[in-house]
């Protein structure tokens, strides 16, 4: 399991990117039909309350990288990524800081698809037939 107080040993945002990265695929299913359980986990106070202290920690740095502060959007990213299970159960894992990191929106995209290119301004993610409908992809 990756922890925030082992990320932040590492002295580079190639070394944070590497320990962080995932490497889902375009259309891959995290949450399907219950997406409702993920957007009403983000919507909840205790969340809001928690990714507030993670911002503060963070001082706003991407990949908590002194010195590297996020224009636009932060997102306060899972570093285990989080199941439907683990949300309904209320896994201690869920809301848990060392488990949470705030990343810019780029970051976070290149984090998931495990491409390091992605953190290029202005990166367009190269699309495929079906890409973003699977049950339509053949073979």
């Amino acid at each position: 399991m990756k922890r925030y107080r082992e990320l932040i040993l590492l002295p580079t945002l190639d070394e944070r990117f590497e320990y962080l990265k995932i490497g889902q695929k375009v259309g891959e299913e995290t949450f399907g039909f219950d997406r409702y359980l993920n957007q009403t986990f983000y919507e909840s106070r205790e969340w809001r309350n928690l990714r507030n202290y993670v911002i503060a920690r963070d001082g706003g740095n991407d990949m908590a990288l002194n010195g590297n502060d996020i224009q636009g959007l932060i997102v306060v990213h899972h570093i285990n990524p989080i199941t439907v299970e683990e949300i309904k159960a209320h896994d201690p894992k869920v809301l848990d800081p060392d488990n949470l990191v705030c990343v810019a929106d780029k970051t976070h995209k290149a984090i998931h698809y495990g491409d390091k290119k992605l953190l290029q301004a202005g990166m367009v993610i190269e699309r495929t037939p079906f890409d973003t409908c699977p049950w339509k992809q053949r073979g």
